[in-house]
């Protein structure tokens, strides 16, 4: 299987880097610094995962003319022009692991929706100054046919990604997985980037875990509209937080951050990360999606409006 990961980032690094230990046939795509770091020095993991790996790495998408799998893993405000560089590519499935839910009509308006699978992954690291990515987190990696259902394709995808040390399984209904961890970005996303503070205090202080909760109940009703059902997974019981009282689910959410404040203290969003580094953040495609979709729909999104408005300010100002 020749696989082809869009981005080399933490996230594209951490994917790449365990299909090529596997043996698999891997390219990833990559351009500046990040590329001429792996050209040189392979792709090196620290934390879940310890190693380094030689990876194949091409700068110019006109050396790619074929994959049987392409795997999207570019900021989400560099996905229109990423797409556009390998429209020209024969692709038999192209998915995304990028934040959001508009990344399934990105891929299916360039390659068609018969080459597009859904997918949704819970896994985080970070790139350091030295070059190599911390790998913090491999909860899950869920591919599934769209709008719903498995095939043949994702369960051989799914197999190469499991052999290969990723925790991937298949999903018959994979647009729920997706819109529950859009949920769970979206309303972890905005605090964090708004209050620069790490995961748990974001869940554990009583006032943030509101905003959060009134995010997840924004975002639970957008997907309500689309009759995507949502479910339990992850850092956030997604479903049980809009099946409660805000009240409830403010003390559910804490909950999370006391666990948190134990297991994982350093945490922090790759949105927050981004803040500090000065980049742009990925307000468009996920909070601006919501909002737009909100006023096509004509639901009300009054903490979701908020919270995009002040993202979008402080975005003006970051490279």
């Amino acid at each position: 299987m020749n696989i082809v990961i869009l981005g080399a980032g933490a996230l594209g690094s951490i994917i790449g880097g365990h299909l090529a230990r596997a043996g698999a046939e891997v390219m990833v795509m990559a351009r500046g610094q990040r590329a001429a770091f792996i050209q040189q020095h392979g792709i090196s993991l620290t934390g879940l995962a310890n190693f380094t790996v030689p990876v194949q790495v091409i700068t110019s998408p006109q050396e790619i003319h074929t994959a049987d799998v392409l795997i999207v893993a570019v900021k989400t405000a560099d996905t229109e022009a990423a797409l556009a560089s390998v429209r020209h590519v024969q692709v038999g499935s192209a998915l995304s692991i990028q934040n959001g839910v508009v990344k399934d009509e990105q891929l299916a308006r360039t390659f068609g929706w018969d080459k597009t699978l859904g997918a949704a992954a819970i896994i985080s690291g970070a790139v350091a100054a030295n070059g190599s990515v911390h790998f913090t987190l491999n909860d899950y990696l869920a591919l599934g046919e769209l709008p719903q259902g498995t095939s043949a394709r994702v369960q051989t995808l799914v197999d190469t990604l499991v052999r290969a040390g990723i925790r991937a399984e298949a999903s018959v209904q994979i647009q729920t997985v997706e819109w529950s961890k859009y949920a769970l970005f979206v309303s972890m996303m905005a605090p964090a980037a708004l209050t620069r503070l790490e995961t748990y205090k974001v869940y554990a202080d009583p006032d943030i875990a509101c905003m959060v909760a009134r995010l997840v109940h924004e975002t639970a009703r957008l997907a309500a509209q689309r009759r995507i059902p949502l479910e339990d997974r992850g850092l956030l019981p997604i479903k049980t937080l809009c099946s409660v009282s805000l009240d409830e689910a403010v003390a559910r959410i804490r909950q999370v951050g006391e666990a948190l404040a134990a297991r994982a203290p350093t945490h922090k969003i790759s949105t927050l990360q981004d803040l500090e580094r000065g980049r742009r953040l990925e307000v468009e495609e996920t909070l601006g999606y919501a909002v737009q979709l909100g006023t096509e729909l004509n639901v009300p999104l009054p903490t979701m409006n908020f919270c995009y408005r002040l993202l979008t300010g402080i975005n003006r100002f970051l490279q």
